[in-house]
This record gives C-alpha cells, structure tokens and sequence, in this order.
C-alpha cells in the first residue's frame, strides 16, 4: 500500500512538472531597436474614396530613445501575415516630405536626434475592400545605436510597429449640408493636408482626431468662394447655410456664445483656447461609440442643447466662421469619444451625392487668393453611394439647401 502511494506521488509530481513546463513561454530572441515605432491611437479601417479606391489613413510615432542620433533611410508598409508583400515603402525626399516634428511641423531631414521623437504620415490606397489585410508591420532600415552603450551610429534593419487596419467598416451618414457646388477643402488623402497637423497632447495621450475631417466651402454661381474683398462674412457663398444633423443621435455639447471672426486671417494663437479654438459647435452621439462635431457656426444660430435627441436631417445650426478660421466654413468630422481634439478620429461615408468637379490640388494650395474664379474639372454628375469626398472634390450634396 505504502508502495502504491509513493508511485501515485512520483506520477503526479512528474505531470506537475511536466504541465509547468508546457506553460512556459518560448525563449525570446530579443532585438535591439534603438528607435520604437507605435502607431497614433487604436486600429482603423479601409474608406472607399470617390475615386473608387480604398483608403488607410495614419501616423507612426518614431521614438529614438538612446544617446546617438539615428538615420531612418527607409520605411516599408508590410502585410503583417504575408511580410514579403510590401505595401509601400518610403525613402528618400518622399520620407521626408512625411516626416514631422511634435509641432507638429516639417521635417528637415530623416535623422532623429538623441531622445527625440518624428511622426511619419502614412496613407494606402487599395484598388478593391479585400486587398486590405487586417494589420500591417513597419520594417525600419536606419544607422543608429546597435547596443545600449553605443557611441556611433551602425547600419540596423528591424520590423515592429503592428497596427489593425481592416477594424469594421465607416458609418455611414447623411450629409451636414445641402445643395450644389460644395467643395471638400483640406479633405482626405495626403500628408500635406493641413488637418493631418491637427495632433493634440490632451488628457495624458496623444489624438489626431481630425485625420478625416473636412472643411465644407462653397463655391458661387460664377466658381468663386466670395465676392468683393473677402473681409466681410456675408460675401462668402457658404455662409449662413443650414447645417443638419447627419444622423439620429444625442447632443452631447454646444458653445453658442462666440462672434464671427473677421475673414482674411486667423485669429492671434493668444486668443484662442482648447475651448473657443473650434468655435461655436455642437458635439453629437452617434450611438456605437461614435460622436460627429460640427464647427465654427454662426453666433446664436446653435438650435440644439445638450441632452436633446435630434433626428437625421433636423436643422441643428449655420454656417459661420467662429474659432480658429479665416474663412467661413463647416469643419466636420466624426471620432471615438466626445473631446473635439483628445479623441481618435475616424473615417466616415456619405450615403449619397453627385461628385460634379474637382478644384486642383496644387493649384489650391499655391494660391493665396481663394476668391479667384477656379477652374479645374466640370462634369456630368456622377452618383456616389456610401463613399467618402476626397480632397477639393466638388460635390452636390442632396436636397435644397
């Protein structure tokens, strides 16, 4: 009997042995990497444009956390289950020309400094939904620290930075607004958008969440966005326009309180705080853990006050140009929390409109003058179902208005 028992004992010590050795993690093979890469805020997702592509849309933050400056020479976007497919790779001028400081402004070249930190804007763009893999990995090719007591640079190439791409699909909305001739100024997809600068520290973290906002103007019979000299408000085709509700939802906050600035220029920075930056405004839940904001409306023109429900379509305020603006517009965009700025900010989709025109990029950003007569495409509407407007796309958006 004793026998027995001593025996019961050594086969359950050794399945105990045997069960704590199976729980053991895999030895780790550990690799220096002397600048971090972590994207800003959660996963995203695919929007389809008016141009018919899918768009990915986000920023990395490039961390060197040692004492030798570090050289990024090339990014590559890679596909996080098949890492020899490369979805882009950056280098040269064009890594640059994505990189910036924590202004956040341009870069002046590719080298990080010791204990400094570089974003990289990043966009993708996909011919069809289902080329989009569901995360990616960024595979860095720099000089800089081979070990933590280094003291010149080395050559290093390492992969991190993993980040889900394909998390659900856009909301999708009616639009703020109505009628023809809307133009969708600093809109989606590029790392010159001055919206893509909009990265706050709030709250202990780090939000862009305007990485998909649109600045909605519009433009008059004649194509010009105003008449005269451009001081004075009333001149401006957009202003005074309705803005609806895009959805059913719960006004979580207004400011109504605020006088139109004057066109031309923006405001002094020291006139303006976290409060009054976006103008009179209303924030709105959207169910789902989204919110829509809606900026820089008329003074007094606000109709809705936190709490209340309001229908798609209801009249929630006008177009004015209060806040941070030098020219009377909607700023709109949707985001993962009710903060204007310490949220992340998300792709969003029109349920339908007619894209009519298309303003040219580079032209719109060389010229000083927005009261000029612009050109650029006109044609036949084309109907757009369940898409997002890219930037200075010219779009009729459905209904009087």
């Amino acid at each position: 009997m004793a026998t027995a028992a001593v025996a019961l004992a050594t086969a359950a010590s050794a399945a105990g042995t045997a069960q704590a050795r199976a729980a053991l993690p895999a030895p780790v093979r550990d690799v220096f990497t002397p600048v971090t890469i972590s994207p800003v805020g959660p996963s995203t997702m695919p929007v389809e444009g008016t141009d018919g592509r899918w768009h990915v849309v986000y920023e990395l933050q490039l961390v060197n956390g040692k004492g030798v400056p570090a050289t990024i020479q090339e990014v590559s976007v890679l596909d996080a289950a098949r890492p020899a497919r490369v979805l882009a790779r950056f280098a040269g001028d064009e890594l640059v020309g994505r990189l910036r400081t924590l202004f956040p402004s341009p870069a002046d070249d590719a080298v990080i400094p010791p204990n400094e930190m570089r974003l990289l804007y990043v966009e993708l763009a996909f011919d069809r939904r289902r080329d989009v893999p569901r995360h990616v990995v960024h595979r860095l090719r720099l000089l800089g620290a081979d070990n933590p007591g280094a003291a010149e640079p080395a050559e290093l190439t390492y992969t991190g930075g993993r980040y889900g791409i394909r998390d659900g699909r856009p909301i999708v909305l009616d639009a703020p607004l109505r009628g023809p001739r809307w133009v969708a100024a600093n809109g989606c997809c590029s790392p010159e958008i001055v919206h893509r600068g909009s990265l706050q520290t709030l709250n202990g973290g780090f939000f862009d969440s305007q990485r998909f906002a649109i600045d909605w103007m519009r433009l008059n019979e004649e194509g010009r966005f105003h008449t005269g000299d451009g001081t004075d408000v009333r001149q401006y085709a957009n202003y005074d326009a309705p803005v609806r509700a895009v959805a059913d939802g719960v006004v979580v906050s207004t400011l109504n309180t605020l006088e139109d600035q004057v066109p031309g220029t923006l405001p002094p920075p020291t006139s303006i705080s976290l409060e009054t930056v976006d103008g009179n405004h209303v924030v709105m839940s959207l169910g789902h853990g989204l919110y829509a904001f809606y900026a820089h409306l008329r003074q007094g023109s606000v109709r809705v006050r936190r709490g209340q429900r309001v229908r798609r379509g209801q009249v929630i305020g006008r177009l004015g140009n209060t806040g941070n603006t030098s020219a009377p517009h909607l700023h709109f965009h949707v985001m993962r929390g009710p903060s204007p700025l310490g949220s992340d900010g998300v792709p969003f989709v029109l349920r339908r409109f007619a894209l009519t025109g298309q303003i040219p990029v580079a032209e719109f950003d060389a010229t000083p003058d927005i009261g000029i007569v612009w050109g650029g495409e006109r044609f036949a509407p084309r109907p757009q179902h369940r898409r997002f407007p890219l930037d200075l796309n010219i779009v009729t958006l459905p209904g009087r208005g």
